[in-house]
């Protein structure tokens, strides 16, 4: 019998630690499957985040390195320069990337280098509790945010496929989500598409992932992404933002 469906190489068989509904272990299969296809896994290398996502080197089947809060970019950077002929791609969170890390993303982009990131964006501190992070929306509630963000005294969210758009080393940018199977489908385009950017040389790239986090937002599995759609799909649109090189 034809074997139609299983585990990617890219992923190992352990088991992971995520909360039920979370949407990381999706957008784990979702990488590991662009790896598996473009047939590069001897040679990829992941850098893992602070966060969330903290043991990804137990869960892909690739060389991992772990990096401090937010330095991702950074050592993907170093990585790459020695080793060129390498795929490297980092995982992060919002807290990790859009917080202590902005500034080393904002300057992966800017450089041009030539990585494969991928953002998780569950506009929530979900490690550490689901405190208030750059990227929660107005009047959504989290722990240090009891009535909902306040834009008078905490600002607005950060968009940050939209800032780092405007950077000219910006190769690939783009949004997806992961709340129907059309969208996963639509999401895995998107970081093949990534993956394919580096592999020919054009530079950064970026895939934001809106991703649910039922634990820290008091819902169920699936009003969590309903929540998505409903709310934050209208603040962060998906698409493609920037789309340039000899992948596009």
């Amino acid at each position: 019998m034809r074997k139609v469906f299983g585990r990617p190489n890219a992923l190992t068989s352990a088991p992971t630690h995520y909360c039920p509904g979370c949407t990381h272990g999706i957008i784990h299969r979702v990488v590991a499957e662009v790896i598996d296809e473009l047939g590069v896994l001897d040679r990829t290398i992941g850098i893992a985040p602070v966060g969330c996502a903290v043991l990804a080197y137990d869960y892909f089947n690739c060389d991992m390195i772990e990096a401090s809060h937010g330095r991702a970019p950074a050592v993907a950077t170093g990585v790459k320069r020695v080793l060129p002929d390498r795929v490297v791609f980092t995982y992060q969170g919002d807290g990790d990337l859009a917080s202590i890390g902005m500034g080393e993303i904002v300057h992966a982009a800017a450089r041009g280098e030539n990585i494969t990131v991928i953002f998780v964006n569950n506009t929530v501190y979900g490690m550490t509790g689901g405190q208030m992070a750059p990227t929660t929306v107005p009047g959504q509630r989290t722990t240090t945010s009891q009535s909902g963000r306040d834009i008078s005294t905490a600002g607005y969210p950060i968009k940050v496929c939209e800032l780092l758009a405007t950077l000219g080393g910006a190769a690939y940018i783009a949004r997806v989500s992961t709340t129907s199977p059309a969208n996963v489908a639509r999401a895995k385009r998107a970081v093949k598409k990534a993956f394919q950017t580096q592999l020919a040389g054009d530079g950064f790239a970026m895939v934001e992932f809106l991703s649910s986090c039922p634990t820290t937002w008091g819902m169920t599995p699936r009003e969590a992404l309903k929540w998505i759609d409903e709310h934050l799909e209208p603040y962060f649109p998906l698409g493609e933002f920037v789309s340039r090189g000899r992948a596009s």
